[in-house]
């Protein structure tokens, strides 16, 4: 199991709103350009690790993605980054869930207040071991998916993404440096809903019908004396 990609990762940036079904299904506002938000690695959920941990009083939703690591760094891309100069930067994939704390992060919105806190409660992002690039010669041609106790809440496939991985790096490497090891995630599919202490999580990722990684973990009840009260 290699897990050497997470220890290494400098940064994990997510992209959001990537797949139009799911902008709609939480009328949000499409977006122009690609955006991006940081998750704190104490946030990272290893491989049988232990369970996934729901805050006292959080509404959790699970946001199945696909994601990739850097091999060099990059830094003010142009525009015209290409796709295949955009493959070439990929050192390998995984398969991860951005959990996020939906309550939490609604009154931070509505309120104008940051909504780190909403993305990076303990094991809010579960993920897979590493995936040899070779495994994935078209990172738009891959399935995910994702249960809530046996039942498909997200099935979907990557080429329905609105930004492509070389806008996207292209995008984030004028914003920031992006550094070799960093882990990138591309956006969620339709199909977020709500994980409660006592569900089991399955996820998969899979190539032409070949599943190449999963993730199982069950919900608890995140311990110590958080719970969710307005801001």
């Amino acid at each position: 199991m290699s897990l050497k990609y997470i220890n290494d990762a400098r940064k994990i940036l997510c992209i959001g709103r990537n797949y139009i079904e799911h902008i709609k299904e939480l009328n949000s506002m499409r977006p122009q350009q690609p955006f991006f938000f940081l998750k704190p690695s104490s946030s990272v959920l290893k491989p049988n690790s232990g369970p996934f941990l729901v805050p006292k009083g959080v509404t959790v939703h699970h946001e199945v993605e696909l994601a990739f690591t850097l091999n060099r760094d990059l830094q003010n891309l142009s525009p015209d980054f290409s796709p295949q100069e955009a493959l070439e930067s990929i050192e390998g994939y995984a398969l991860t869930i951005d959990m996020t704390a939906r309550n939490v992060q609604n009154e931070a919105k509505k309120k104008g207040l940051p909504w780190s806190i909403g993305k990076g409660f303990d094991t809010f992002l579960p993920v897979s071991s590493f995936i040899p690039k070779e495994k994935i010669p078209d990172p738009y041609n891959v399935e995910l998916e994702l249960k809530v106790n046996g039942e498909i809440k997200q099935h979907e496939k990557t080429n329905l993404m609105i930004f492509p991985i070389h806008k996207i790096l292209s995008t984030m490497s004028n914003i920031m440096t992006l550094e070799k090891g960093d882990l990138i995630l591309t956006g969620t599919p339709k199909g977020v809903g709500p994980i409660v202490a006592g569900d089991e999580i399955e996820a998969t990722l899979s190539v032409d019908g070949k599943v190449l990684e999963t993730i199982k973990c069950k919900a608890e009840t995140k311990p110590g004396y958080y719970e969710y009260r307005e801001t």
